[in-house]
């Protein structure tokens, strides 16, 4: 399909995110699935959902107030664009106003800051900046013109769900060619509409006091009923190290998908383990490659590319 159609899709996706927050979502969400279904099957490659960013939960109806945690992205950002590297065609799931590929390496300041005006009153960028922009905007638009990139975005709990879903059922042609890195920080507790006041909660009425339901775990359908045939990676992030393998050892046990990245908060840049049923393999970085500027993901990109391949091959 052509670059206009995935723009089309792109816009279809954003008019969905809308129409989820007011809980009518299903018709734009087979519209979603069919659009995303093209995509998906006019690849001759692998296929990757990347989810990235964390979800919000909000506390009203008419939402003022909501949860959120503190993810912004990087994983996922980051993970993309390995994946990119290594031929994959990627839908990137992701929070709104989360961290985006290739944008990183574009210097963290005002964007204004980075162009100027010429005398002919034309905008462009500041010289100091233009090597450095040049070599992302290679890459990017040469990702962009192969239609390699489709990016999907979330911003409540309700939405990441609804679009988790569709997307699952998109990569169903992809067969076992499919991969879902699922690095998403979806939260784990949520107010149900039928228990959430419609207006924003007022000081007036004193403390606030949450009564939060547990989310209902996707995994389960998804490696079961949605995508059946794919290699699910899905990530367990602690901050007890005691708890970390034993932890994504239930979770394989429980939903029988292929790979959990278990990785600590305090070094999970740094260093992670990749859980089978068979076996925990630590992947981390040097002192001498934190020190080149080497990244984890580029270690976990890697090794699932390769674990991906023997799945392939079975």
């Amino acid at each position: 399909r052509s670059v206009r159609h995935l723009k089309k899709c792109q816009q279809e996706v954003l008019k969905i995110n809308l129409t989820c927050k007011d809980g009518e979502h299903i018709k734009k969400e087979l519209s979603l699935t069919c659009d995303l279904m093209i995509f998906s099957a006019r690849i001759c490659k692998s296929l990757l959902l990347a989810g990235s960013g964390g979800t919000t939960v909000p506390l009203e109806s008419k939402t003022v107030r909501f949860l959120d945690n503190f993810s912004v992205g990087t994983r996922g950002a980051l993970s993309t664009e390995y994946f990119l590297k290594r031929g994959y065609a990627v839908i990137f799931l992701t929070r709104n106003r989360g961290l985006r590929p290739f944008l990183r390496h574009v210097p963290k300041t005002n964007i204004l800051d980075l162009l100027t005006i010429t005398d002919n009153k034309d905008v462009k960028v500041k010289p100091e900046y233009e090597q450095k922009i040049l070599k992302v905007l290679q890459t990017y638009q040469e990702i962009k013109n192969e239609n390699l990139l489709l990016t999907v975005e979330f911003q409540t709990l309700s939405d990441y769900l609804q679009l988790l879903k569709a997307c699952s059922f998109a990569l169903q042609p992809a067969g076992n060619q499919a991969v879902l890195y699922l690095a998403a920080a979806v939260s784990d507790f949520y107010i149900p509409k039928d228990l959430m006041p419609e207006h924003k909660i007022q000081s007036s009425g004193g403390p606030l006091k949450l009564s939060l339901q547990l989310v209902p775990k996707m995994l389960e359908p998804l490696v079961k009923e949605w995508v059946p045939d794919a290699f699910v990676v899905s990530f367990k992030l602690e901050t007890e190290k005691d708890l970390m393998i034993s932890k994504a050892l239930q979770a394989i046990d429980k939903y029988q998908h292929q790979i959990v990245i278990a990785n600590l908060l305090e070094t999970r840049k740094k260093e992670i383990f990749v859980v089978t049923k068979e076996t925990q393999d630590c992947v981390s970085l040097s002192d001498t490659d934190i020190k080149n500027g080497k990244e984890i993901e580029e270690l976990i990109i890697d090794c699932l590319v390769e674990r991906h391949s023997q799945f392939c091959s079975v």
